[in-house]
C-alpha cells in the first residue's frame, strides 16, 4: 500500500511516498480503508523529534492521527463494526499512521461517521473534536454560566472547541486577528480579543477556564484572568508530573517533567489556579457522543482546505506555519 514514511527525525524533514506491507491486524482491530486524514500540528512536532523522548515511535514510521474511511475487514474479537460501515477515529499512541491507504485500528478507537459529513469533513474532527471534549467536558467539567477563553480561536482546536464551550451554556471569549473575528463570532464567541492590537489579559478578568494552544508567554499571561479556583488547561505543554505518570515514563524523565513544568505550576497555586497539561487520549464513545453533536446540528467542522494525497508533505509544512483557518485534510480516496 502506499504511505507517506518519515525516515528520520529533523525540524521539517521531507515525508517520503512510498510502500509499505499491508497493516497487521489483532483480533480486536478494525482494518480500514482510509478515505481521507485530518493533519496536525501535533505530526510536525513529532517529525521534529519534539516528543521522541516520550511517545513509542521509532523511524521510518507514518505520521497521522484522523482518519474518515471504510471498513474493510474486522479481526474475530469485533462486535461493534462490519465489512462496509462508514467510520472516523483517531488511533491510540503507539497506533498512528493515517497519511496511508490502509490502517488496522483498535476496535474502542472507532465511531460511526456522522452520516451528515462527507468523508473529508469528518476526518478533520477526531483529534481536534476529543481535544476539546476531554479539556471542556472531562477535566473542565464546564457548565451553564461558566467563563472560558479558548486561544487560537481560529485554529482546528479553538473552532471546534468555541461551539463545544457554546453548547455547554459557557460565555466565550477568545483570541484571534481581526481577520478571523467574523468567522469565530460566527461559532459563537461572545468576546473577540485581537491579540495583534490588544493585550487579553488587560481586557478579560473573573475566567473559570483557560484552554491554551500557544506558546510559554501566553500560558503565563492566562493565568492573570482567571478567578481563584479557574483551571488553565494547556495542550501545547509544559506536561505536568501527573501525565508523566500516566505515560509510565521513567524516573529520569518524569523529573525532567517535573522540572519543565515546575514554574507555571508554582505561579498557578500561588494565585489559586489549577493546571493542568492535556495530552488527548483516542476514545471511540466520545467520538460518538460528538457525532450526535454533528448530526444535531450544535457542532460543525471548519476546514481550511482538502489537498490531493500527492500533496501530503507540502500541506504539512504550510501547516506548521500556524496560518490555517480550522483544518487541512488530506484526500486519500
Amino acid at each position: 500500500m502506499k504511505a507517506f514514511i518519515l525516515d528520520r527525525y529533523k525540524k521539517k524533514q521531507p515525508l517520503r511516498l512510498g510502500d509499505l506491507p499491508e497493516p497487521t491486524m489483532g483480533p480486536g482491530d478494525v482494518l480500514i480503508e482510509v478515505a481521507a486524514a485530518g493533519l496536525n500540528v501535533l505530526d510536525a512536532k513529532i517529525r521534529n523529534g519534539e516528543f521522541k523522548a516520550i511517545l513509542p515511535y521509532k523511524p521510518p514510521l507514518v505520521l497521522g492521527h484522523d482518519l474518515a474511511g471504510t471498513v474493510i475487514r474486522v479481526g474475530s474479537g469485533v462486535r461493534r463494526f462490519k465489512a462496509g460501515d462508514a467510520v472516523y477515529a483517531r488511533p491510540r499512541d503507539g497506533r498512528i499512521g493515517t497519511l496511508a491507504e490502509r490502517i488496522a485500528v483498535d476496535e474502542a478507537d472507532v465511531a460511526l461517521k456522522p452520516n451528515n459529513l462527507s468523508m473529508a469533513e469528518a476526518a478533520s474532527i477526531p483529534l481536534v473534536g476529543l481535544t476539546a471534549w476531554q479539556a471542556l467536558v472531562g477535566y473542565a467539567k464546564l457548565k451553564p454560566g461558566d467563563k472560558v477563553l479558548i486561544h487560537a480561536g481560529s485554529g482546528g482546536v479553538g473552532t471546534f472547541a468555541i461551539q463545544l464551550a457554546k453548547h455547554l451554556g459557557a460565555t466565550v471569549a477568545t483570541t484571534t486577528s481581526a481577520g478571523n473575528a467574523d468567522l469565530v463570532r460566527g461559532l459563537g464567541t461572545d468576546i473577540v480579543v485581537d491579540y495583534r492590537r490588544q493585550d487579553f489579559e488587560k481586557v478579560l478578568a473573573g475566567y473559570d477556564v483557560v484552554l491554551n494552544s500557544l506558546d510559554g508567554e501566553t500560558l503565563r499571561k492566562s493565568l492573570a484572568v482567571l478567578k481563584p479556583g479557574g483551571k488553565l488547561i494547556s495542550i501545547s505543554g509544559p506536561p505536568d508530573p501527573a501525565f508523566a505518570k500516566a505515560q509510565g515514563l521513567n524516573v529520569i524523565f518524569s523529573l525532567a517533567v517535573r522540572l519543565l513544568s515546575l514554574g507555571i505550576r508554582r505561579r498557578a497555586k500561588a494565585r489559586g489556579v489549577d493546571y493542568a497539561f492535556l495530552f488527548m487520549r483516542a476514545n471511540g464513545a466520545q467520538l460518538a457522543e460528538i457525532a450526535k453533536l454533528v448530526e444535531a446540528g450544535t457542532i460543525r467542522p471548519v476546514m481550511d482546505r482538502v489537498v490531493p494525497f500527492a500533496e501530503t508533505d507540502e500541506a504539512l509544512t504550510e501547516l506548521e506555519a500556524g496560518r490555517s483557518k480550522g483544518k487541512v485534510v488530506v484526500e486519500i480516496r
